[in-house]
C-alpha cells in the first residue's frame, strides 16, 4: 500500500514521561467529559470518581492520550470559569498522579488552562481556535502543547446553517492563520496540533467533504487530530442513533488516518486502539506482533 504523507514538523513529541513518534504512531485520544449534558454519554462520567476511573481505564486499554472536558462545545447555558475548573482540575490531578498517559484539558479559557497545566496537563485542546486572546500566551509561557481547532461561533453559541464556498480550503486557511498567531505568541511549531473540527459549525455534507479532503489539512505538516467519534455526520450518513455509531466512527477515523491524521479522538478505546495498531501495520509504521503464518 503506497501512501505518501507530507513530512511532519517535529514528529517526536514528549508529554511528561511519555514520548510519541507521530511519524509512526496514530495516537488514540480517549474522551472523559465531566459534564452532565455531554452529547454522547449524557453525564456518565460526571461524578469525580467515575471520571478518574474512566481515564485510567482508557489508559490501561491502550489510549495514548486522555482528553478531559468540563463544558461541552454545543450551545447551552453559560458555564463559569470557576465551575469549569471545579469539574476538570481534580480529574487532571487524579490522572496525573496515577498514570503517565498524555493529558489534555478541553477548554478555551486561559485561566482554566493555566490551572490545569500546573496540575499536570500536558496539552490544551481548544475547540474554539484561540477565541480567548490570552490563551496562546499562557500556553507559550507554560511549555505545554496546544490543539488549534476550526470553529466559527463564539463558545457555546449557535451557528445555524453554516455556509462555505470551499470547506476544506477555508478550514485550512483558518488553521494557518491561527498557527501563525500561536507562533507569534511564542508557541513553537513542535508544540502545536491542528484539528479541522468535524461537525463544529459544519453540517453533515461539509463534514463528509472535510473527511474526503483531510489530506489538505494534514499537508500543513503539523500532527492533525480527527475528532469524529459518534458525531452527527456519522449518524446522519447511516441513519442511526448515537448508540449505533461505533463502526461508522472507526471507518471515519481510519479514513482520516490514512490521509495523514495522527491523533483520533474516540469514545470506544479498545476498538480504536486495535484499529489504529492494525492500520499502522498495514501502512508499514510497525512490524506485526508475530509473523509465523505460512513461514
Amino acid at each position: 500500500m503506497q501512501i505518501v504523507h507530507p513530512p511532519l514538523t517535529h514528529p517526536v513529541r514528549r508529554f511528561g514521561q511519555r514520548e510519541i513518534d507521530f511519524g509512526r504512531r496514530i495516537a488514540v485520544m480517549a474522551i472523559v467529559n465531566r459534564t452532565p449534558d455531554s452529547f454522547y454519554d449524557q453525564g456518565a462520567t460526571f461524578a469525580l470518581d467515575r471520571a478518574v476511573e474512566a481515564a485510567l481505564t482508557a489508559a490501561a486499554d491502550g489510549a495514548d492520550w486522555v482528553d478531559i472536558g468540563g463544558a461541552k462545545f454545543a450551545p447551552g447555558p453559560e458555564i463559569s470559569a470557576d465551575e469549569e475548573l471545579e469539574r476538570v482540575l481534580p480529574v487532571v490531578r487524579g490522572v496525573a498522579a496515577a498514570s503517565d498517559v498524555a493529558i489534555s484539558v478541553d477548554t478555551f479559557r486561559a485561566s482554566v488552562a493555566a490551572a490545569c497545566i500546573d496540575a499536570g496537563a500536558h496539552i490544551v485542546n481548544d475547540t474554539t481556535g484561540l477565541s480567548d486572546p490570552d490563551l496562546a500566551g499562557v500556553v507559550a509561557a507554560s511549555g505545554a502543547s496546544l490543539v488549534i481547532t476550526h470553529s466559527l461561533a463564539a463558545p457555546r453559541q449557535p451557528h445555524p446553517r453554516p455556509r462555505y464556498d470551499d470547506v476544506a480550503g477555508e478550514v485550512r486557511a483558518f488553521l494557518e492563520r491561527r498557527v501563525d498567531a500561536a507562533v507569534a505568541a511564542g508557541i513553537p511549531l513542535e508544540r502545536l496540533f491542528v484539528d479541522p473540527g468535524h461537525d463544529l459549525n459544519k453540517n453533515t455534507v461539509q463534514s463528509l467533504e472535510l473527511t474526503r479532503r483531510m489530506a489538505e489539512i494534514t499537508s500543513l505538516g503539523l500532527p492533525t487530530l480527527a475528532a469524529v467519534s459518534n458525531k452527527d455526520f456519522i449518524g446522519e450518513s447511516l441513519g442511526v442513533p448515537k448508540s449505533e455509531r461505533r463502526e461508522g466512527s472507526i471507518v471515519a477515523a481510519t479514513v482520516c488516518a490514512v490521509l495523514g491524521a495522527r491523533v483520533v479522538r474516540m469514545h470506544d478505546v479498545p476498538a480504536a486502539v486495535a484499529s489504529m495498531r492494525m492500520l499502522e501495520a498495514v501502512l508499514g509504521f510497525r512490524e506485526p506482533v508475530e509473523a509465523v503464518h505460512n513461514v
